[in-house]
């Protein structure tokens, strides 16, 4: 300090010289700092107003979104319409596909009059070569029973397919009805026109195998093709056509056997007679056809199947003992599996080496297709229906994992399930339960629609009594995963005088909430009304 005051003494200008750079120095930084802050402040600023902009922006849009811009219209599906006709009569045929594609599920039927509904005023003449009465084709809306279209196809239905997807040059999803006299025509689903109509001569006393089958693209136009087999007299040959969707049959060819059941699995067409099972590989077929030779890859024959069929009778060696009732078709892990049923076992083969999988020791099925179902968490099972002594039926699934005694009417309605959220299934089945030693036989079966759940397999839900005579019986989601509804068909049938048709809708929540309980065992667990609550909050579930 004594030298920095005796340096400043000796040297003062030095000294103001030092005190005024100083203070430049510091104007400088003061003048620096300043600028930083103001621009720090102006850029505080801009993000304060960029903050506010953007949530003017998004509140601007919610409320465009919530007020102004409106959201598409949900169906209100009413939970019970009915559909009548009068003077008429009801095939056996229902089918449910999206017609308007309002993603709610549309209900497809036949019926026989003069005319159609008043809602399109119709007739029989419209269609030119049809007489009166005649067949009509209908689509209603699932949502209040609404006429969609209605539309005369034939003279009198054979058969009937809506779940094609390609139909006529557009390729659009359709119906294939097969007339009779024989004719085929084709009518777009969403619409109700006729795509394309032909006409052919069996001879007076033929018949149409069922079902019709829909087979790969064999001729290479891009679209699928069906095959249809149509039997000439009691047991002397039956015939096959090949059908192009766009154009309609491509030819035809004669296979000598008695008629049958035709099932058609892994590019081959299964036909169950006289107690055996024949198989004809698709490109034996449509050469036999058409005279040409298919030349596709996928199509190719299996050497695995060939090894066991007959190259000259083809009659396939698999289970061959028995009158063979029906082969279908079963959906296994890896491919689809072959389940045959005949008079006296039923037996699940594997398709890719043909072994046996299971049997099971039947009697007298009375159902020709199969219904699957889900008693254990996705583990699916089979329900066979046998008869079992007068106006009697047992309902059993899979490898007896349950099994029901009914009395049963001739030509009852036939079972359904829909599939449960808990990954397994609600059953519906028809007849008439009685307790175990109280049985009655003195009067017809009466018919009753019940409800089973595995959840409870002591419980049985009585949903709703009915006497009139039923044509059709199907059960199914109206909407993805929601609205379980059943769809009844009633009326006379085209064997009897024409009457009253009536085509009711029913959510199945209606009769569960009204619904009798049944105890199946002597142990009652719960109180009936919380079963019924319970099975009233079941949630269903739509598999892919």
């Amino acid at each position: 300090m004594d030298n920095k005051d005796s340096e400043a003494e000796i040297h003062p200008l030095k000294t103001e010289d030092v005190k005024a750079q100083e203070n430049h120095e510091n104007s400088v930084e003061r003048r620096i700092v300043s600028k930083q802050s103001s621009r720090l402040s102006r850029l505080s600023r801009w993000r304060t107003a960029a903050f506010f902009i953007s949530l003017f922006l998004c509140l601007i849009i919610v409320f465009a979104f919530s007020f102004i811009i409106p959201c598409p219209e949900r169906p209100v599906s009413e939970r019970t319409w009915f559909r009548n006709y009068d003077n008429a009569v009801a095939y056996q045929f229902l089918a449910i596909e999206d017609v308007n594609e309002d993603k709610v599920q549309d209900v497809i039927f036949a019926f026989k009059a003069s005319n159609s509904s008043s809602s399109f005023n119709r007739s029989c003449l419209d269609e030119g070569s049809l007489p009166s009465p005649c067949a009509f084709v209908a689509a209603v809306s699932g949502t209040n029973g609404r006429a969609l279209w209605e539309r005369p196809a034939a003279e009198e239905i054979e058969w009937m397919e809506c779940d094609i997807k390609q139909l006529g040059e557009a390729a659009v999803p359709g119906c294939l009805v097969v007339g009779k006299p024989v004719s085929l025509t084709t009518v777009a689903l969403r619409t109700g026109e006729v795509l394309w109509r032909q006409s052919s001569d069996f001879g007076a006393n033929y018949t149409v195998l069922t079902p019709v089958s829909v087979i790969p693209d064999v001729d290479s136009d891009g679209v699928q093709d069906l095959i249809i087999f149509i039997a000439t007299g009691d047991k002397v040959c039956h015939s096959e056509a090949m059908i192009n969707p766009v154009a309609g049959p491509q030819g035809m060819a004669g296979i000598v056997h008695s008629k049958g059941r035709i099932t058609y699995l892994l590019h081959y067409c299964f036909l169950c007679a006289e107690n055996s099972l024949y198989a004809y590989s698709l490109k034996d077929l449509y050469s036999a056809a058409t005279g040409m030779e298919i030349k596709l890859p996928s199509l190719e024959q299996d050497p695995q199947w060939e090894k066991n069929i007959d190259r000259t009778t083809h009659r396939l060696s698999l289970l061959s003992s028995g009158d063979i009732r029906y082969l279908a078709k079963i959906p296994g892990r890896s491919r689809e599996n072959i389940l045959v049923v005949n008079s006296e076992m039923a037996a699940l083969i594997n398709a890719q080496n043909l072994q046996t999988l299971w049997t099971l020791n039947t009697s007298r099925v009375v159902r020709y297709e199969p219904l699957l179902g889900y008693y254990k968490p996705d583990v699916l099972g089979i329900v066979l229906e046998s008869e079992i002594g007068p106006n009697m039926k047992k309902s059993g699934s899979g490898a007896v994992q349950w099994d029901l005694k009914l009395n049963s009417r001739a030509k009852s309605p036939g079972p359904a399930t829909l599939s449960t959220a808990d990954h397994r299934s609600a059953f519906l089945i028809w007849g008439e339960y009685q307790v175990p030693g109280n049985e009655t036989r003195s009067r017809a079966p009466l018919q009753k629609l019940y409800l089973f759940h595995p959840s409870y397999t002591n419980v049985l839900l009585e949903l709703r009594n009915s006497t009139d005579q039923i044509i059709a019986f199907n059960a199914t989601l109206f909407e993805r995963s929601r609205h379980a509804c059943y769809v009844l068909l009633r009326g006379p049938q085209p064997s009897e005088e024409p009457g009253p048709v009536s085509l009711m809708k029913r959510k199945l929540k209606e009769d569960v909430s009204e619904s009798r309980v049944i105890w199946l065992s002597q142990v009652a667990v719960d109180s009936e009304q919380y079963i019924r609550d319970r099975l009233y909050r079941m949630r269903f579930h739509s598999r892919a």
